[in-house]
């Protein structure tokens, strides 16, 4: 009996411990694996029908942290410009004071826009490459959100909720279809933001919905030319057969427990997940490896180039993913919240994600894969149309920035069924407010999920006594850019 007993503690020991590491790199999809025997009817991830024809089968998921400048970016607005620091004609939200807006002088561009594309498309001169395919991108300039803040604002864009723990887009979408291979996770999130403002693992958690549902964290170092890991993949001190041994007796405790007690779900999301990593180490390495890429491939990127490499290397590898048959990569850029000196900063986080952008849209089509893989561009919110000063006026018009705008931004979608070069809604004259076609984060997601098959009023999830959604009590599809359902 004591023997029983201390078996049983160990094994609880071993699993708390396991569920740190397991659960912060989010192993948890067991996928129906298209190269060989598919996964068992019973499965959590076996593939399921969508309430109705898709258009797309998977997403990739471009965040670009902090608020990009929508007038700066994709929506151009020449009366912003003309009227460059004069006093804002409208009045700021007084909800929450942000410092250094001082007397509301507008804040112009500094930089010039162009139609680009066979639809005019107005494309700041900052991003010259995402301009050339233009005429694949929906532009969506009617976006706005609940939140200026970065963390609720962020957790909005991810999960649908600014301040509850809510399942995570992506572990929506892997509920709702289920995996197309069962050696990878079906929903990857790379270099996730886990540190600074707004940056947290709810971002590609499971919450309420079973473990198994949850995000995988890549991580691709910034060196050039080193290969992505995933935290805990390998044990180099066992050999996978004494690994797989080792797992089985695991294994078996585990479901001996499960059938002593009562179902739990994240017990057998964890069961599921150790037999997903073990997998994994087969079939990961070589594929988190860019050796067979061609150099023009790579060159289309920007891998190789100092300002643009690391950016590139996670867009090819969201590609390589989405190919391999994981549902929902999400690709994160950090550091686009400029308070200040935007006419020297901008530029720079510009250049790093245009190139990359461009070269996996013409990727994702020269592959035949951009008719049914929707790429989303977005940030959490835009910016502010008046400067911001943060120095007082102690230093020069060059330092100045933008604060947090809800009110207002732009968002892109590509391929997937998405109708190119689009532009629906618009912001009033001066980038502030969205006034027509507006779209809200619940929207944005309503669409997304609309694009792969799925109604986002019958995607529900029983929790604590209520069905629950990720678009919650809200949402309206797009219908200007994505369609209405095909039958």
């Amino acid at each position: 009996m004591a023997i029983a007993q201390d078996v049983l503690a160990s094994r609880r020991e071993l699993l708390r411990a396991a569920a740190c590491g397991f659960g912060y790199t989010a192993l948890a999809a067991l996928l129906n694996e298209t190269t060989s025997a598919a996964a068992p009817a019973d499965s959590p991830l076996a593939p399921r029908k969508p309430h109705y024809t898709p258009r797309a089968k998977r997403v990739i998921f471009l965040f670009m942290q902090g608020g990009p400048s929508q007038m700066e970016t994709f929506d151009y607005k020449p009366r912003l410009d003309a009227d460059h620091g004069k006093p804002a004609p409208f009045q700021r939200d007084g909800s929450v004071e942000q410092p250094g807006v001082g007397k509301m002088r507008l804040f112009g561009s500094s930089w010039k826009f162009a139609q680009r594309g066979q639809a005019g498309t107005w494309v700041s001169e900052l991003f010259p490459h995402i301009g050339s395919v233009i005429d694949e991108v929906a532009v969506l300039n009617g976006m706005h959100t609940d939140s200026l803040a970065h963390a609720p604002a962020t957790m909005q864009v991810h999960t649908g909720a600014t301040n509850f723990v809510r399942p995570s887009t992506g572990a929506w979408v892997i509920y709702g279809l289920g995996t197309e291979n069962q050696n990878l996770p079906g929903f990857i999130t790379i270099n996730p933001l886990l540190t600074g403002d707004g940056g947290s693992p709810q971002h590609f958690g499971s919450a309420f919905l079973p473990a198994i549902y949850q995000g995988t964290a890549v991580n691709l170092p910034k060196q050039t030319g080193a290969a992505a890991d995933i935290r805990y993949l390998r044990d180099k001190s066992f050999p996978l057969d004494r690994q797989r041994r080792q797992l089985d007796f695991l294994q078996k405790l585990n479901r001996r427990h499960i059938a002593a007690t009562a179902a739990d779900a994240q017990l057998e999301g964890m069961i599921e997940s150790f037999e997903l990593a073990f997998r994994m180490q087969t079939a990961a390495p070589s594929l988190l490896e860019f050796g067979g890429e061609s150099k023009a491939t790579q060159e289309m990127y920007g891998i190789g180039d100092g300002a643009t490499d690391a950016f590139g290397r996670q867009c090819l590898l969201a590609r390589r993913l989405a190919e391999t048959g994981v549902r929902f990569v999400q690709v994160n850029s950090p550091g686009w919240d400029h308070h200040t000196s935007i006419r020297s900063n901008l530029p720079r986080n510009a250049a790093s994600v245009d190139k990359p952008i461009a070269g996996l849209i013409r990727d994702l089509k020269s592959r035949g894969l951009l008719d049914d893989t929707l790429v989303v561009w977005t940030g959490e919110f835009g910016r502010t149309p008046y400067e911001q000063d943060l120095s007082n006026g102690k230093s020069a018009a060059d330092t100045y920035g933008r604060g947090h705008n809800p009110y207002g931004f732009t968002s892109l979608l590509a391929g997937g069924g998405v109708r190119g070069g689009v532009v629906h809604g618009a912001t009033d004259e001066y980038g502030y407010r969205a006034v027509e076609g507006k779209v809200h984060i619940h929207d944005l997601h309503a669409t997304m999920l609309h694009l792969l098959g799925l109604d986002h009023e019958r995607l529900t999830y029983r929790f604590g006594g209520r069905d629950f959604r990720l678009t919650d009590i809200h949402g309206r599809v797009v219908t200007e850019v994505a369609g209405t359902p095909a039958a």
